[in-house]
């Protein structure tokens, strides 16, 4: 497919700075981009590449200042890094539409049902009474147990696993290898020292817009249901514990683990490898640095970091300490030698 400069302006609101006609067939990064490629440039750091790229069509802020002249066509936007995820995601949809249809071999029950525009891959498996909403697209080798419910305008990309009842909301992406609904870290404790499991009988529910990355995991409820609110997105190797709630436009990176029951606010950040113990609230607007140990409840709006984790700005000033330490300790047994030869003359003078 080609696209004139002028039809990719009025697809992100952009102002054409050069040929209107000039014309892509594809993407490319701006240090790589050949004639026919679109590319952005957001990062100053990547400044130097605009004046000697092939791309035909560059995509930049509307304030920034040429130092020298382009060959390319300019495409001035408010934000260049948007602009481009919007096409990408417009192009990504095209892609995705010309998916339809029913692969074999795959299994669908007789009381699963699907919308239209629906594209199921081979190897499949839709359980009793599955339903998947208009547009979406089921992968090969997926898993849909009973009772789950899909949304319209999905994608639940190969291998992945959900579980029986679980529901999942509209425009929701799941990555490869992604188990939810597997069942909750649940024992209760004999008498004899083993350990006696507890059923866990609830569900995951997930809302609109939310992304959840490749090879994490979402537990399901105790009693219940372990829930991602609206517009969340999840890293790869997630761990979500039973009963956790995520909060709206929540984002969690790599290897972050959330322990049973803990409920976490809206707009939270929280970084790589941090772990949250559970029963804990994340409150609103909270952020975890990376490899945070989280043991007790955030205020909303506040950062902590380490581990334990507490307030940033006084972890950074800890730390700023401790690099200190050795000169410090050098000054005190200066100032420990300069006190033991004052003693000393004092003594000597009395």
């Amino acid at each position: 497919m080609t696209f004139p400069a002028s039809q990719i302006a009025l697809l992100i609101n952009g102002r054409v700075e050069g040929d209107p006609n000039a014309a892509v067939t594809a993407f490319g990064k701006i240090e790589e981009a050949v004639a026919g490629q679109l590319s952005f440039l957001a990062n100053p750091k990547y400044e130097e590449h605009l004046y000697t790229t092939g791309a035909s069509v560059i995509i930049i802020n509307e304030g920034y200042e040429l130092k020298q002249p382009v060959s390319a066509t300019l495409i001035r936007v408010a934000d260049a890094y948007s602009a481009f995820a919007t096409l990408l995601s417009k192009y990504q949809e095209i892609m995705q539409q010309q998916l339809q249809g029913v692969q074999q071999p795959s299994y669908i029950a007789p009381s699963a049902s699907y919308g239209e525009q629906v594209f199921i891959g081979a190897f499949a498996y839709l359980g009793e009474r599955v339903k998947v909403g208009n547009n979406s697209k089921i992968y090969p080798n997926v898993f849909l147990g009973n009772n789950v419910v899909i949304g319209e305008n999905c994608i639940i990309h190969p291998g992945v696993r959900i579980y029986h009842d679980c529901v999942i909301g509209n425009h929701v992406t799941i990555h490869s290898g992604t188990v939810i609904g597997s069942d909750g870290f649940g024992f209760a404790p004999q008498a004899d020292g083993s350990f006696k499991k507890v059923p866990q009988i609830g569900n995951v529910v997930i809302e609109d817009h939310v992304e959840i990355g490749a090879n994490a995991t979402i537990d399901r409820a105790t009693i219940g249901s372990t829930l991602i609110r609206k517009g969340a997105k999840l890293d790869n190797l997630i761990q979500i514990a039973h009963n956790v709630e995520i909060g709206n436009s929540t984002v969690i990176a790599a290897q972050a683990g959330i322990s049973g029951s803990t409920k976490i606010g809206n707009g939270v950040m929280i970084g790589g490898q941090a772990g949250i113990v559970g029963h804990i609230q994340l409150g609103d607007g909270a952020k975890v640095n990376a490899q945070s140990g989280v043991s007790k409840s955030i205020e909303p709006g506040k950062a902590v970091t380490g581990s334990p984790a507490f307030d940033y700005t006084a972890a950074l000033r800890s730390q700023a300490v401790t690099r200190k330490l050795p000169d410090l300790e050098k000054r005190i047994k200066e100032l420990e030698a300069l006190v033991k030869q004052l003693l000393a003359e004092k003594a000597a003078i009395s």
